[in-house]
């Protein structure tokens, strides 16, 4: 099969063949039907962080059940399904308290050595990251994949397991905004558009996007800004602030640097919160904790996939998309093959689209 290979820590992928084994266990072979190409992606192709290599990633998945290891009860051949890479057990304590995002044991659900590896070409293995998304094929645990329904069209259903999951589920499960709240989102990406509308979903009355796009910023109010903030041509804090009253509620921060997040802390009211969703780039952050968080009563708090119980949530958001409630169409804009992967994330990265989908293999 084809599948889009890390070869270099150079962010580039290379579109070529490999050979995908049997699901063992619990694991499950999908047919990769659409692929979201989501920044994380792009970070582990273009940072070292010491994962072994060749390598294929991708964690916004949506395919159909090819078939099934002689352990899986919950999943049949046909289904549709979205795949996530939260992991999880199913029976460590913070499972059983409905927070499977915050697993104790999530190497459970790895493939067992005993089985060799999922994926191999001539010159030996190739490691699986993430649900392995960026091919024809993928093997994951059954924890890892959730039944949708099949009305919902597999690109909008691949960016329900992460840009969705992680957004709403920032605003609705980690920050849990209330009717009245006032929030302000800086990145207006595919996480931070999604912000967007958990907030809205929310209630909030107040709900202000911070960009330097203004493709994004004129983006932001079909996912439920009331008010945007080009912050390349004015103070954001302050006029975050300023629209605010005396700072948010709830700041969102969902690009990665020390810059903006503290941007984040700082349009946050005292008693307030900033949630920081953007993988880390660049120097540490450095905070002033007596003025910034015990004299202003604030909280840092991070965000990993939106504190999501998958299992819970994934269909919750698919009826709310089949309900005309959450926007998941203007977040897919366009769709592409395989082999457009990295000319995409050039587009993408250049901040004139929400997001690529790969729908031909």
């Amino acid at each position: 099969m084809k599948a889009a290979v890390i070869n270099e820590i150079n962010g580039r992928f290379d579109v070529e063949e490999v050979s995908i084994g049997d699901p063992v266990g619990r694991e499950v072979l999908v047919e990769v039907k659409a692929a979201g190409l989501c920044h994380s992606d792009l970070l582990v192709a273009s940072i070292d962080r010491g994962r072994p290599l060749p390598m294929v990633v991708g964690h916004e998945m949506a395919g159909v059940v090819a078939a099934v290891g002689p352990d899986v009860r919950d999943l049949a051949v046909g289904d549709h399904v979205v795949g996530s890479e939260v992991k999880f057990c199913g029976h460590c304590e913070e499972c059983l308290a409905g927070h499977s995002y915050r697993c104790v044991n999530p190497g459970e659900v790895s493939r067992p050595r005993a089985a060799g590896s999922k994926l191999r070409r001539n010159s030996g293995d190739v490691h699986a990251f993430g649900v392995a998304a960026f091919a024809e094929y993928t093997i994951c645990h059954a924890n890892s994949l959730v039944r949708i329904p099949r009305e919902l069209p597999f690109p909008q259903a691949a960016v329900l397991s992460c840009a969705a999951i992680t957004g709403v589920g920032a605003a609705l499960n980690t920050a849990k905004v209330q009717p009245g709240d006032t929030v302000a989102v800086i990145g207006l990406g595919g996480i931070g558009l999604n912000v967007l509308s958990g907030a809205r979903i929310a209630g909030a009355t107040t709900i202000i996007g911070v960009d330097v796009h203004p493709a994004k910023l004129e983006l932001a109010s079909r996912f439920g800004a009331t008010h945007v903030v080009n912050s390349g041509e004015e103070d954001a804090v302050a006029k975050v602030r300023e629209i605010s009253g005396r700072g948010v509620h709830h700041s969102f921060e969902a690009i990665g640097l020390g810059a903006t997040q503290t941007q984040a802390i700082e349009m946050t009211r005292v008693g307030g919160g900033a949630y920081f969703i953007g993988i880390p780039q660049g120097a540490p952050l450095e905070v002033d904790v007596l003025r910034s968080l015990i004299a202003s009563q604030r909280r840092i708090q991070g965000v990993y996939m939106g504190s999501s119980n998958i299992r819970r949530d994934i269909p919750m958001y698919a009826e709310l998309y089949l309900q005309g409630r959450l926007n998941l169409d203007d977040l897919v804009a366009q769709e592409i093959p395989l082999e457009g992967i990295n000319d995409a994330y050039r587009l993408q990265e250049s901040g004139a689209i929400a997001r690529s989908v790969i729908t031909s293999f």
